[in-house]
Parts: C-alpha cells; structure tokens; sequence
C-alpha cells in the first residue's frame, strides 16, 4: 500500500503527463478536420479518420476530467488519500484503456515491439504524418503513465473488494 507522500506525487506526476497529452490532443484536433486529414478522398481512409478523431475526442474528454480530478484533490486542505487513488484508478481504466484500446480500433499496440525502442503502435490503415507523429508521442506519455499506475490496473481493486468496499 502506497504511502499519503507517494500517492501525491502520483497524482502530481500523472497531472503533469495528462496536461501534456490533453495540450497535444487539442493543437491536433484544433488544427485538423477530416477534410484536411484525407487529402486523398478516399471513402476507406475517410472511414479511418473519422474513427481516429472520434478517438481522440473521446480520450481529450476523459483526460480533460481526470486532469481536472487530479487538480482538486491536490488543492483540497485535506489530502484525501481514499479519493486520491480512486482517481488514480480512473485514470487508469478511462485514459490509458482508451489510448491503448481505441473504439474504432485505427491503430494497436504490438506488444513485440514495446521494449525494443521501436514503435510498438501499429495502424489498420497507413495514416498521413500528422497523425502517426501524435500517436508516437502520445503513446510515450501513456506508456509513461501505465507504467506508473499499473497498481490501479487490478492490486486497486482487489484491495477493495477485500475490505468488503463498494466499487
């Protein structure tokens, strides 16, 4: 069990790397639209790019809400470890499983290539530059963030049930 100091600077550190992504997912969508994404108007890539923004709006909510979490648990008086690693385990399971897993399925993670330095996302079409390259980023900072929580993935949970708490 983690102690009051190490869950604040996982919610410090996790604040810090959700801003990042939440600050590249909004110059990428502000700044592209389907029509500028497919170039090509092709309907198979058209169908690609709609999922993929589709994606990354859904993750932009969910990372915007658990940054915003984060940021008032750590203003709170009161530290509340409790709320703390429920937020935590939130982040978990609605930002890093949506990065890793999106809806629309645009691109994988192969789990092969994820500790030889080498881009472990794979893409069911071949995108244009712009999105690959937020991808690649993105996915380090979401690499970086299931590293530092992957308590929360399943230990979280367990230690809940067994104290007989509500999920």
């Amino acid at each position: 069990m983690a102690t009051y100091e190490e869950v604040k600077a996982l919610c410090e550190s996790t604040r810090t790397k959700l801003k990042e992504a939440i600050a590249k997912m909004e110059v990428f969508l502000n700044e592209n639209s389907l029509k500028t994404l497919n170039t090509e108007e092709d309907p198979a890539m058209d169908e690609f790019y709609r999922g993929y923004l589709q994606d990354t709006r859904h993750l932009l909510v969910f990372s915007e809400v658990a940054y915003e979490k984060l940021g008032n648990t750590l203003r709170r008086p009161q530290f509340n470890q409790d709320f703390a690693e429920r937020t935590l385990y939130e982040v978990y399971h609605n930002c890093i499983t949506n990065f890793f897993y999106p809806k629309n399925e645009c691109y994988s993670e192969d789990g092969r290539y994820a500790y030889t330095g080498q881009d472990a996302i794979r893409f069911r079409k071949k995108p244009n530059r712009v999105v690959r390259n937020l991808t690649v980023e993105m996915s380090k900072v979401f690499e970086e963030l299931r590293e530092e929580l992957a308590y929360y993935e399943s230990d979280y949970m367990m230690q809940k049930r067994m104290k007989g708490e509500r999920i």
